[in-house]
């Protein structure tokens, strides 16, 4: 039921989209004062989805969207194998929704009609249902016809070659996920404290409300390591990453209490 709240909250706020981005068209000079905020990730990697469903949608809280350019890309540390075939972390389901959630963004181009299906499967991931993602169709009122014919198509393994090829450019190459880069800048194991990256990154005139309350030292004083999903993690470094991931789940549940 919580989860059903969330998903409820979020299509709300997005329904307010296309009046944000309305405004944000008279409040901005121009489009280069929006900063850049893209997500690298895999659909299985259950910190992604976390990321997704409780973070990304603060975005659409007041007016942040109205600064931010968002870009998702599925592709995580899915490994070429040669002959434009892959493999994928979390196995061929991730490798079957990291297509789907490509060719979404490819068949619907605006954010605000990606994100709500994105959210819905990345949802299903929490719930440990991703196999039910093509329920999200039926919930949002979505046509299943242009991600069935992308996927089908080979355009969707197309999608998937280019978002590999973004990825294995990024520089400081990335070395798990979810991996958060703002305005070209990875925030590393800090990405979840991404919108006081934000706040800082924008130049234009018209701060949004949502930074006003930020001071943007706590960005350095308050530093966090969230949990990921390593491409390779060396032996060596394999006990200190495991106690910090136990760590930091364990903050949670002591701050959520």
């Amino acid at each position: 039921m919580a989860a059903y709240r969330r998903w409820v909250s979020v299509l709300c706020c997005l329904s307010l989209l296309g009046s944000f981005a309305s405004a944000s068209t008279i409040s901005l000079p121009s489009d280069s004062r929006k900063v850049s905020l893209t997500l690298y990730y895999e659909s299985l990697c259950p910190y992604s989805a976390n990321f997704i469903v409780n973070y990304l949608p603060k975005l659409f809280n007041e007016d942040l969207i109205s600064i931010v350019d968002l870009r998702l890309v599925p592709w995580g540390n899915a490994k070429l194998k040669g002959n434009g075939t892959f493999d994928c972390q979390h196995g061929p389901t991730e490798c079957l929704l990291n297509t789907v959630e490509a060719c979404a963004i490819d068949a619907w181009p605006k954010l605000n009609d990606h994100f709500p299906f994105i959210y819905c499967v990345e949802n299903l991931e929490l719930e440990r249902k991703p196999l039910e993602w093509e329920s999200c169709f039926k919930k949002l009122g979505l046509e299943s016809k242009p991600v069935n014919d992308c996927y089908n198509s080979g355009l969707g393994q197309k999608l998937d070659l280019q978002y590999a090829a973004e990825t294995s450019a990024l520089e400081p190459p990335h070395t798990y996920v979810p991996w958060v880069v703002v305005d070209g800048q990875p925030l590393y194991e800090d990405y979840e404290n991404y919108i006081s990256y934000v706040c800082k990154a924008y130049k234009g005139a018209n701060m949004p409300k949502a930074c006003s309350g930020l001071t943007f030292n706590q960005i350095y004083n308050r530093k966090t390591i969230h949990p990921v999903c390593y491409k390779e993690i060396p032996p060596s470094t394999l006990s200190s990453r495991t106690i910090s991931t136990v760590m930091s789940w364990i903050q949670k549940i002591v701050t959520s209490m």
